[in-house]
């Protein structure tokens, strides 16, 4: 993932999109672009004024289900025998297996153990019909022929009798609707027929008199021979029984989106080893294990736009940082081990990635171009802060050239549709671009806003200025500022809350407020005028309390 910083700007959702692009080009892997906020107004224009998908968004990057190794063990019917279950788990090295249905979604979970259980419990002679068996479940165990009967038909009573000895014997054994395992004697079939047994099974795999299928056709009986003898017969009859009698329904299972720290903490509440995955559809897509925790796939990041850890996307510290293009003062981001970290001084990001474009000698599209110029001139307020250099004016107007636009008239057009807060809350404004800055031990936030006209800025004041507060209390931090700067004439209002935060506007730019807003002539970049003037009056401050 090519990510931007919380609550982006036009310079970090430009920059995504074009340095996802320049990495797949050069690189022939997928690199795909991606947001940790809501995108702004300004931003919105922008994409849709050159046809750009915006970038999926993103809010946290801790690893997820989907970052194991899922392993495709097809789902099985809940009507397999235990048997099949068993020789299944044997054949594919797995100790657990998925039932689903025909809408391939999942209904339970039989395990190794519950096979084993319910065999080891089998002295129950009911447990067939307990379990409602059909006959095809005595086929595929018994690896029997049925001579008659439906296949399809469910033995819903009676206990399984072994029909040995003579007639006299078995009457006194077997009850209507049992299942009786025979061996190849006529006196004994007919009998077990005669006292309405539902099922017969014939051992040895004998041929079956014509009389005998006969009789049972009439009398409902069906009968199934198998090449085992009677006593192996006996032994496996009962693994005839479906899986879904034994089957676990209150299971653990996981989404693909579901965090691997929950996934395990689940995990080790439960005896068996694999665990189902479901799709956002509620389909099965296989199972995962607890070994595939050791290796699990943590995240591929490329951050752009920042490299403050308090601006990054949530669960950053658990992914794998690959580089960093920047243009901002160096932070607080520490990375566990050598990154590729490009960070110029120049007014915007693009001009960055408009540079690796020509030094790897790769094509702009228009539309990327077009993008790329925009967010220049956002980042610069059209040429006007003082953090725009000649690369930057050189950049826009080439990627201009490109989009076939004029830069100027674009950024104009730009900012007017950034202005527009008629429908928009305080936290909405508020948050189109926003970062949150560390000093020593304070935490302080830092907001922006680019307006052309006063009743703009007039109407962002009084909806902020009570916003702010609640700003300190939701972030938890000691001080929060926001600044409305006007583009035509580099002017810029700043409102504040939070502890000490009108001394420190004052010791900063030497300046008075007035009704809680502080005016700063020439004051228009975040990055290079207000962040360093504040951090020097945090330092003052230190030094003044030693």
């Amino acid at each position: 993932m090519v990510i931007g910083h919380k609550n982006p700007d036009t310079d970090s959702i430009c920059s995504v999109i074009a340095y996802a692009n320049l990495k797949s080009k050069t690189t022939g892997k997928t690199y795909e672009p991606r947001r940790a906020g809501e995108i702004n107004q300004e931003t919105s224009f922008v994409l849709q004024r050159f046809n750009m998908p915006a970038p999926k968004l993103c809010t946290d990057v801790r690893p997820q289900v989907q970052d194991m190794d899922i392993r495709e063990v097809g789902g099985v019917s809940g009507n397999m025998t235990m048997r099949s279950a068993w020789e299944t788990m044997r054949d594919q090295d797995i100790t657990s297996l998925p039932i689903t249905n025909d809408e391939n979604e999942l209904l339970g979970l039989v395990t190794l153990q519950d096979i084993a259980m319910a065999n080891m419990d089998s002295v129950d002679p009911f447990s067939l019909s307990h379990a409602q068996t059909s006959l095809q479940n005595l086929l595929d165990t018994l690896k029997g022929t049925l001579v008659a009967g439906d296949p399809d038909a469910v033995l819903t009573k009676g206990k399984v009798v072994i029909g040995a000895g003579s007639p006299d014997v078995l009457e006194s054994s077997m009850e209507e609707g049992d299942i009786v395992l025979l061996a190849n004697r006529y006196d004994t079939q007919l009998c077990a027929i005669e006292m309405n047994a539902a099922c017969i099974v014939i051992c040895m795999a004998p041929d079956v008199a014509k009389t005998i299928i006969k009789f049972a056709n009439m009398n409902g009986c069906a009968i199934i021979t198998t090449p085992y003898d009677t006593y192996t017969a006996s032994y496996l009859i009962n693994q005839s029984v479906p899986i879904s009698h034994i089957m676990q329904t209150n299971l653990k299972s996981f989404s693909l989106t579901t965090p691997v720290d929950e996934a395990k903490r689940l995990m080790g509440q439960v005896r068996y080893n694999y665990f189902p995955i479901v799709d956002r559809d509620g389909k099965y897509v296989g199972v995962i294990s607890k070994r595939n925790l050791i290796n699990l796939k943590r995240r591929q990041l490329i951050l752009v736009d920042h490299n403050e850890k308090t601006q990054c996307v949530d669960g950053f510290e658990d992914a794998e940082i690959l580089e960093i293009i920047d243009h901002h003062r160096i932070g607080t981001l520490e990375t566990g081990g050598p990154v590729y970290f490009r960070n110029q001084p120049v007014g915007c990001t693009c001009t960055i990635i408009y540079q690796m474009y020509r030094e790897n000698g790769v094509e702009i599209e228009p539309d990327i171009a077009g993008i790329m110029c925009c967010a220049i001139m956002s980042d610069t307020l059209a040429f006007r802060s003082p953090t725009c250099t000649e690369l930057d004016k050189e950049a826009a107007n080439a990627l201009a050239r490109i989009a076939g636009i004029d830069a100027l008239e674009i950024a104009g057009e730009m900012f007017e549709a950034g202005e527009h807060i008629a429908d928009k809350t305080a936290a909405e404004i508020f948050s189109q671009d926003y970062k949150v800055f560390v000093h020593n031990e304070t935490q302080f936030g830092v907001g922006q806003g680019s307006y052309v006209s006063a009743g703009g800025r007039q109407k962002a004041k009084e909806l902020l200025i009570p916003y702010l507060q609640e700003v300190v209390h939701r972030d938890n931090i000691d001080m929060v500022f926001y600044m409305l700067t006007n583009v035509l004439d580099k002017s810029t209002d700043v409102i504040c809350a939070g502890y000490d935060c009108d001394s420190v506007l004052k010791r900063a730019f030497g300046v008075e407020g007035h009704d809680g807003v502080y005016t700063l002539d020439g004051v228009v970049s975040r990055k290079k005028q207000f962040i360093p003037a504040i951090i020097r009056a945090l330092t003052a401050d230190g030094e003044d309390l030693e």
